[in-house]
């Protein structure tokens, strides 16, 4: 099959949740396609589209998770080679990414954790059920650029704010850059607790992170 007839299987077995099928497709070609290519002209599409039906209410909750499901197991195998590609890349930042405190899920998060290091960013995950000192320390150990937090629940969501707030009170507010996200967050509640970015979706989070650090670095 061409490279455009791939991108089209790729995209559809995301889509239709088939792990299986993805990873077959993956590994039969990573060595004669671009993995980049792979993961944006391919599976990126099957993903915007399932997240566009799920935030449309065409898809539900287990189709999204099935979808979620298939592309990590893709970039398991894909991951190794991008870095590898990416190699001599200039580094565009760091961040520092991880899910709320109370709040352990960890799919969107680890999508765009994904399509942050695609994109040339150092990252550094730290997982779900996270403090606001644990971003903290965590971006002041590593020399984040970028601090992101996601939140799915409207419970977990006030934990956002924490991090704002410990920034604040540590007087290190201008140090990061913080962005927020996650499935009840919207941009009227980043703008209410004064972050900086927010993406409805995860190539949107991309987008905005690398314009975000642009203007901080003042490139």
């Amino acid at each position: 099959m061409n490279e455009k007839e791939l991108f089209e299987k790729l995209s559809q077995a995301v889509f239709e949740g088939d792990g299986e099928t993805l990873v077959s497709l993956v590994q039969r070609n990573i060595d004669e396609v671009d993995p980049l290519a792979m993961v944006e002209k391919g599976m990126m599409e099957g993903m915007t589209k399932v997240g566009n039906q799920f935030s449309e209410g065409q898809v539900y909750l287990p189709e999204l998770l099935m979808a979620a499901e298939a592309w990590e197991e893709a970039m398991k195998i894909l991951k190794p080679k991008l870095i590898e590609s990416g190699a001599s890349m200039k580094k565009r930042g760091t961040v520092v990414i991880g899910t709320v405190q109370t709040d352990i899920h960890e799919i969107g998060k680890n999508i765009l954790a994904n399509l942050l290091t695609i994109a040339g960013f150092d990252v550094h995950d730290i997982g779900c059920d996270a403090p606001a000192a644990k971003f903290l320390s965590k971006a002041q150990e590593v020399q984040a650029d970028i601090i992101a937090a996601s939140a799915i629940m409207s419970t977990t969501v006030p934990y956002q704010k924490d991090i704002v707030d410990l920034l604040d009170h540590k007087g290190l507010r201008d140090e990061y850059i913080f962005m927020v996200g996650g499935g009840v967050v919207t941009q009227e509640w980043a703008d209410k607790i004064g972050a900086d970015g927010y993406g409805e979706l995860a190539s949107d989070a991309v987008e905005i992170a690398k314009q975000l650090v642009s203007e901080k670095k003042g490139a």
